[in-house]
């Protein structure tokens, strides 16, 4: 999931990059627009600005995640959420090396910019809460 998630949001923002101006805002279907634009925070443009401070809450969540992951790395599951949180970290991580700022894509009315590894964060985010909740229930009937 690391690499799939990894690969889409890189293809994705090379394509964005290739066609549209830094910038640049197109309408591509009903709501969403699509533009070019940059963001030094984290996911949905949290933290702006924050520089070393970013680096150091991103380095700290993924140390977490990769020690959740190898204390539990038996739960069913459990190599989703964390392949999509990975993925879309080092997505963005590529972004900020290559560019000194994460390239967001997608944006909707009353939401900041954001791109596939945003939404890979949130959606590996959500779906590990379901992955311990569920093997919390397992363990207490069991």
């Amino acid at each position: 999931m690391l690499v799939v998630v990894l690969a889409a949001d890189q293809v994705v923002k090379a394509l964005v990059t290739g066609s549209l101006e830094r910038g640049e805002v197109r309408d591509l279907v009903w709501f969403v627009d699509l533009v070019n634009t940059r963001n030094s925070g984290v996911a949905f443009g949290q933290l702006q600005n924050g520089g070393v401070i970013v680096s150091v809450v991103i380095a700290l969540a993924l140390t977490a995640l990769l020690v959740f992951f190898a204390r539990n790395a038996q739960r069913p599951l459990v190599w989703l959420p964390t392949g999509m949180l990975l993925g879309g970290a080092l997505g963005n991580i590529v972004d900020r090396v290559r560019e000194g700022a994460v390239i967001d894509y997608l944006k909707v009315p009353h939401w900041p910019a954001f791109n596939v590894a945003d939404a890979a964060i949130t959606l590996g985010v959500v779906i590990l809460l379901v992955v311990i909740e569920r093997g919390d229930r397992a363990e207490r009937r069991g």
